[in-house]
């Protein structure tokens, strides 16, 4: 059996919010249904085309802005690359014109009302997050796609292997925690240096520290914006942005122009126990209101909860003197082959698992990283991500109005605040001496999340999303 090898970059991947699952996902999959005509010498014959969501992408892709993403992943855009100010008035254009560039390439006929088709009562078996693309040739044929959307930007197409990629020599494959430790054990290595010799398998060293720091580099100016970006959030909640008064207040009688400027000032007002709570709040505020708002973000490990390890890492930088390329670096390895062992384990996609997939799985994974980077010892970086989802197990996920903010984006700061806790209890304790095990956790999360009531996850049918009264606008 074919093991799943997960890269660095398959934890974080930069995109467009507000969701990895159901927007960065399903623009992916439109891209590969694109890819897959133009292969088979489709795309020219192209006549018309149906699109139909199933599932939670049914339930609750509007808010997550499904639809929107898949129109601009059929125009042929990138979520890498597409200036997300743009966003809007191409969608406008396709809805008023009723036409649609196939690739970007070829015009079609399209009527959103009547070829992106939401079926709420029908879900498909192998993953809540189902999507078929149906092309109606100039021949008389069609051609058909079905794939999953099943969590952190991952996707899969119906028929294929999910974990059919080119296979490489890894010299050290990881499934669990207890894999992982065992090589550590055996070479001495930190987890960031057994993670970076396992890059080594896809690409050079110089190459993958360059896509880490540019990660990094989306990180931070989403972070910068966030802090410096007022209004509501779209969608009809009518949510206010909380980053930028709260960055004002914490600023307050001090200038800067700069990303570089505003961490100095950052440090220079962390000199209390609360402010530097209200700091780690406000950098996993102001990511997750720039991923409401289809701000680029980067999926860590998923969009809803792209705040906690921003967060984390920003703590780490100004409170505790990471601020060089190194250390920023260790801290992403080492949050990414957490986040591997719980993807492997279990899941990240909260319509598979509740929020605990994606709340509870960045936490565990900035515990791990600030521990290492604070010289904890591999048993100890275990044992942060454990505590972390520990405290997560069971945390369901109920957007009010299938939007990615109510209780999405304060969820991101609670998340935050644990990783953190997780980290100073496990470099205050013995590992020798825990009674849970991070493997056992992740067994754990995985089996509640197969007991855990679909109406939990991800659709919108329970908990907070059916008893908060709220009038959204008609779509």
């Amino acid at each position: 059996m074919q093991r799943e090898q997960i890269s660095v970059f398959d934890m974080f991947k930069i995109g467009i919010g507000p969701s990895s699952s159901h927007t960065l996902g399903p623009w992916r999959a439109a891209q590969q249904f694109v890819q897959l005509l133009s292969d088979t010498d489709a795309l020219p014959l192209v006549a018309g085309i149906k699109i139909l969501l199933y599932g939670s992408l049914a339930k609750t892709g509007r808010g997550h802005g499904t639809d929107i993403a898949i129109l601009l992943g059929l125009s042929g855009d990138d979520p890498v690359t597409f200036e997300v100010d743009k966003i809007n008035s191409k969608i406008a254009h396709i809805t008023h014109s009723h036409k649609l560039e196939l690739g970007g390439t070829k015009e079609i006929s399209f009527y959103t009302d009547d070829d992106l088709l939401f079926l709420f009562n029908e879900s498909l078996p192998f993953h809540p997050n189902g999507v078929t693309f149906q092309a109606f040739l100039s021949t008389g044929k069609a051609v058909s796609a079905t794939y999953y959307s099943i969590g952190g930007g991952f996707v899969v197409k119906e028929g294929e292997d999910k974990n059919a990629k080119a296979e490489v020599d890894l010299p050290f494959p990881v499934e669990t925690a207890g894999d992982l430790l065992h090589w550590c054990m055996k070479t001495g290595l930190k987890i960031s240096e057994v993670v970076m010799e396992n890059e080594l398998a896809w690409r050079s060293e110089h190459d993958t520290r360059d896509g880490v720091l540019n990660i990094y580099r989306v990180i931070r100016e989403c972070i910068y914006r966030g802090c410096h970006t007022g209004g509501s959030l779209p969608g009809g909640l009518n949510v206010a942005r909380r980053a930028i008064n709260l960055n004002r207040r914490l600023t307050a009688g001090h200038n800067y122009s700069n990303y570089d400027e505003w961490i100095a000032v950052v440090r220079e007002t962390g000199c209390t126990f609360q402010s530097i709570l209200d700091w780690v709040s406000c950098f996993a505020l102001a990511v997750n209101e720039e991923n409401a708002s289809f701000g680029r973000v980067v999926t860590a490990p998923t969009n809803g909860a792209a705040g906690v390890i921003p967060a984390v890492l920003h703590y780490f930088i100004a409170f505790c003197d990471g601020y060089e390329d190194k250390k920023i670096a260790q801290f992403i390895y080492t949050a990414s082959e957490i986040g591997s062992i719980f993807k492997k384990g279990a899941t990240i996609s909260a319509a598979m698992g509740g929020c605990q997939a994606e709340i509870g799985v960045s936490s565990a994974m900035a515990a791990a990283a600030l521990t290492e980077c604070l010289g904890g010892s591999q048993r100890q970086v275990l044992m942060a991500a454990e505590i972390a989802m520990e405290h997560h197990l069971g945390l369901t996920c109920d957007p009010i109005g299938g939007l990615v903010q109510v209780p999405c984006i304060e969820r991101n700061t609670m998340g935050a605040i644990k990783a953190i806790t997780a980290s100073q209890l496990a470099l205050q304790s013995n590992p020798d001496n825990a009674k849970v095990s991070l493997d056992a956790v992740v067994k754990t999360m995985w089996q509640t999340a197969q007991d855990m009531n679909s109406k939990y996850k991800e659709t919108s049918d329970g908990g907070l999303a059916v008893n908060i009264p709220i009038s959204l606008p008609e779509c």
